[in-house]
């Protein structure tokens, strides 16, 4: 998952680009930018509590309520929360209409002010997804990865070769794609959100489950895939050819960053304690801990790797130590506060207007969209059933964990509409794709893994 490309590239070449000539060439105001920034965090924060609260009162997980709240106040509904890589101006923001209303800025000013505020959000919401897998990593046992690590290495394969084989054979022979294009949407239905399924998990106690350690597992290497798959579609794109040496840099640099930093970390360790202990001044264990973090993710994206993929090594290093629970709690509050701004910032971006039927430019990319929907579900449900030497194992809920998309199928998409090789009905198309395995995997993940418990339970006591 992350986000490196990160989620700017989610743009309208035309109109972004002359925004960003606009944001050049005057200076955005700073009182404007921190005033826009204030009024998107309240609107963020209400936005998510209140979907949290009602999912919670319907037994929905509170991350779907995040989701929502963020449809609501972003592009699809009132407007809020919108951002320029979209196609957004200033005017389009309701936030910004009234910070025009009450203040005196000039039109460029105010572009200006605008692109720098959601540049801002934008940044706090990849520091939300940095410090949720920090904690997932701190929360996860690095001896159970290791335990489940043969099962999670066959589930993270087959959930990338399945979706994207069915996905660029269905499209070329069934609906007549172009293959370059037709691989660029296969290579989307690769993806999967570890951010979205860690949530879930750690809300309903799963995350330390076996079902938990494997779809963590699955999806850290599935990130990794992930990235060498949107490289050779990337320079296939650019250059008709693929780069062997890239792929080959990619995949080596994954696994010995991981490897490396898992292996000198354990070394080191001991270090970290003792520097803690001697440290006198207030909040040395976070202090010292989110160093630790943010090094590892400026590592793992300095390398073109994901930052998210630094700071989960970072939780793992760092929760095998004897301060990770105090650790823990400090990290809780961090949390509160930034995870909720990416979700809600994902849904933000969500634009529903895709799913209209009545715009006919809609329909064809709607038809191509339930084509995508079917593979992209089944090819990571099957994953599950490939679970070898593990008993008693809900192999449907490992495979509905890594059904959602998230944010990193709209990475793919944007950077397929940011080279142009997608149409119009075919970009749509993965958006609706990777709206519909977003929101639907949530629930559908919290109700298997409930029900497997209670077959548990049963066959227990009889």
């Amino acid at each position: 998952m992350t986000i490196t490309p990160s989620l700017n590239v989610l743009i309208d070449p035309g109109g972004f680009r002359t925004l960003l000539a606009t944001a050049a060439e005057v200076e955005a105001d700073g009182a404007t930018v921190l005033g826009g920034v204030l009024l998107s965090l309240i609107v963020i924060y209400l936005a998510s509590k209140l979907g949290g609260e009602i999912c919670a009162r319907i037994n929905l997980p509170p991350v779907l309520g995040d989701l929502v709240g963020g449809v609501v106040v972003g592009i699809s509904v009132l407007n809020l929360i919108v951002f320029p890589e979209t196609g957004a101006q200033a005017s389009d923001s309701l936030i910004f209409r009234f910070i025009e209303a009450t203040g005196s800025l000039t039109p460029e000013t105010l572009a200006a002010s605008f692109s720098a505020e959601s540049e801002v959000i934008n940044i706090l919401s990849e520091l939300g997804v940095i410090i949720l897998l920090f904690e997932i990593g701190l929360e996860s046992e690095l001896g159970e990865l290791i335990k489940y690590g043969p099962q999670a290495a066959i589930v993270a394969v087959v959930g990338v070769v399945a979706p994207f084989a069915m996905g660029t054979v269905g499209l070329i022979y069934l609906f007549g794609t172009p293959v370059i294009p037709a691989i660029f949407a296969g290579a989307a239905l690769t993806a999967t959100s570890i951010g979205i399924t860690a949530k879930v998990l750690a809300e309903i106690n799963k995350l330390s489950s076996k079902e938990g350690q494997i779809i963590i597992g699955a999806a850290v290497l599935d990130d990794i895939l992930g990235i060498v798959v949107l490289a050779v579609v990337a320079s296939l794109v650019k250059t008709g050819e693929v780069q062997v040496t890239n792929i080959l840099f990619l995949s080596v640099s994954a696994g010995a960053f991981l490897i490396g930093t898992i292996l000198v970390g354990r070394l080191l360790a001991p270090y970290y304690v003792g520097l803690v202990a001697q440290l006198k001044t207030r909040g040395p264990l976070l202090i010292v801990s989110l160093i630790v973090m943010f090094l590892l993710s400026y590592v793992a994206a300095a390398i073109q790797l994901e930052a998210i993929l630094g700071a989960f090594a970072a939780g793992l290093i760092l929760g095998e130590t004897e301060k990770h629970h105090e650790l823990e709690e400090q990290v809780i509050p961090i949390a509160d506060m930034l995870v909720p701004v990416f979700f809600v910032v994902v849904g933000a971006r969500t634009d529903l207007a895709v799913l209209n039927p009545a715009v006919p430019s809609n329909r064809e990319g709607l038809i191509i969209a339930t084509f995508l929907i079917v593979v992209a579900i089944i090819g990571k449900v099957i994953t599950g059933f490939t679970i070898f030497g593990q008993p008693d194992t809900n192999r449907l809920a490992i495979g509905v964990g890594m059904v959602p998309r998230g944010e990193v199928g709209l990475v793919f998409a944007g950077v397929g509409a940011a080279s142009g090789v997608l149409s119009e009905s075919l970009e749509a198309a993965i958006i609706v794709m990777v709206i519909v395995t977003t929101f639907v995997a949530p629930p559908l993940l919290r109700l298997v893994l409930e029900r497997g418990a209670q077959t548990s339970s049963s066959t227990e006591e009889a």
